[in-house]
């Protein structure tokens, strides 16, 4: 296929069936630079890592409602923040955005940086994070590749390949992005591998970057959930109160807070477990 079916085929599909969002226009205002509020979109992007859509937007309208901007969200108690998170799963992209709010507050006076160097350095944001924010908080130019771009791109280019790399699919990306139409492009390329993903079989399986996900049930990414919505409100909770209620094994129930406290989301005393640091 050529670049210029290609990109008719994105536009048409973008055209009748465009997603609607509640951190896509016309639902944040386009501001006179070309902008949207760039809060809005780090908040949704770090929400869609590893995230179903349909779950982040569930979450995402409470959660900007409970911290509007960058200062809240930076002067916010980690619990307070792990709570509005709960539900969404890997919580500590939770600690990330508010490790990040708090870095913007403290280096780039309260406004997300512009340029992916800037976004990459920040908790919990990588080159694709970071060249998303670009493009839909400030509709730039930058290439980057996430789950439906690949899809889209492996499935048009690259259907005899065996194993396709990212490495080999980001030139494409590049030549196919219009300068001054970033932002809506990517939504059309999204929106397309979105619809892939009901109608034909995963062509991510071909990327070398694939791997089936392990089930949650029973894994210790259930567990640690498990343990952070026991905490709920609470300030504080007795450990033998919460490996009662939780009914998970002594060793691995401490395996678990170890691993919770390593990253700063609970403090362990000798008798009692509770949101940290």
């Amino acid at each position: 296929m050529s670049i210029a079916d290609f990109r008719k085929t994105i536009w048409q599909h973008y055209r009748n069936c465009q997603r609607a969002m509640p951190w896509r226009p016309p639902v944040l205002r386009i501001r006179a630079d070309g902008s949207i509020d760039p809060y809005r979109i780090l908040i949704s992007e770090i929400m869609l890592q590893q995230t179903q859509v349909a779950r982040v937007m569930h979450k995402y309208p409470a959660f900007v409602r409970r911290f509007p901007n960058i200062k809240s969200l930076a002067g916010a108690r980690t619990a307070d923040v792990l709570g509005a998170w709960s539900g969404l799963g890997y919580n500590r992209r939770a600690l990330h955005l508010k490790r990040c709010a708090e870095r913007i507050m403290e280096e780039y006076r309260g406004r997300v940086p512009r340029d992916p160097a800037g976004l990459a350095s920040l908790p919990g944001i990588g080159r694709a994070t970071a060249g998303a924010i670009c493009a839909f908080a400030f509709n730039m130019p930058v290439a980057f590749i996430e789950t439906n771009i690949r899809r889209v791109f492996i499935h048009f280019f690259f259907t005899r390949a065996p194993r396709i790399s990212d490495a080999d699919i980001l030139p494409l990306v590049a030549k196919t992005l219009p300068k001054k139409n970033a932002r809506a492009w990517y939504y059309a390329l999204m929106d397309y591998g979105a619809m892939l993903a009901r109608a034909v079989p995963n062509p991510n399986r071909k990327s070398a970057h694939y791997a089936k996900q392990k089930a949650f049930a029973g894994s210790d990414r259930q567990m640690r959930g498990m343990v952070l919505r026991a905490l709920g409100s609470h300030q504080r909770i007795p450990k033998r109160k919460l490996v009662a209620t939780l009914g998970i094994p002594q060793r691995r129930f401490i395996s678990i807070l170890s691993s919770l406290e390593k990253e700063g989301m609970i403090a362990v005393s000798k008798n009692f477990v509770q949101y940290g640091p």
